[in-house]
């Protein structure tokens, strides 16, 4: 995805100073993940998901990221879990069908173009074993003026809505609840909840999570 290519100077030095606020549903994961489940996040970040499992049990997990200054600040308060740098954003390095569950937590957000997006979910669709889940927790298309203005003054130049520019020099995207059922079309729903989140910025904004399975 060389949308994320192009992003990693910010995720290397603004991003390691962000909050992320997707809260991670262990009540739902725990329906069809148990402790000994092989379990990835891409897009790890600095570990904070991969963390709570750890703390609540699991102990079969990897989380990878693009970003060097991420790992680095995962590997020192989580030095149990297995965290490695992605030197290709389009490509994981596991087997395939070898995990049973991946975390995909805000990062379609990061990667806005269709093909992006397709080409990513593609690829964690050959590392799932066939039944594993994906988790995926990320920005709904909001209805507050702020982004509404947004969403109208760059979907001209991106031709997508709900594709803008945030000042930091990023491209992020919200995502109406239709492509989400398109891009995820080799799955099988499970579940979808709606959430309240704070976005990097500390932005109250609508959120959604959605499960699926692999289909056999």
């Amino acid at each position: 995805m060389v949308e994320l290519d192009r992003q990693l100077e910010y995720w290397d030095t603004e991003g390691t100073r962000k909050v992320f606020g997707h809260p991670l549903n262990l009540e739902r994961v725990s329906q069809w993940l148990n402790y000994e489940s092989r379990i990835l996040d891409f897009g790890c970040g600095y570990g904070r998901s991969l963390g709570e499992l750890f703390e609540a049990g699991y102990r079969n997990l990897i989380g990878f990221d693009f970003s060097p200054a991420m790992i680095a600040a995962a590997r020192a308060p989580f030095p149990e879990i297995e965290f490695g740098v992605l030197h290709s954003s389009s490509t994981v390095p596991l087997p395939q069908t070898s995990v049973d569950g991946v975390l995909l937590f805000s990062v379609l957000t990061c990667v806005p173009t269709d093909d992006g997006q397709r080409a990513l979910i593609a690829e964690l669709h050959r590392v799932l074993r066939p039944g594993g889940l994906l988790y995926i927790s990320d920005l709904s298309l909001q209805s507050d003026e702020r982004n509404l203005a947004r969403y109208a003054r760059d979907e001209a130049k991106y031709g997508k809505y709900g594709m803008f520019d945030l000042p930091e020099g990023v491209t992020v995207r919200h995502h109406d609840p239709d492509w989400i059922t398109t891009l995820t079309s080799d799955f099988e729903q499970v579940a979808l909840d709606g959430i309240e989140v704070l976005t990097m910025n500390r932005n109250a904004a609508k959120a959604f999570q959605w499960f699926g399975l692999k289909k056999a």
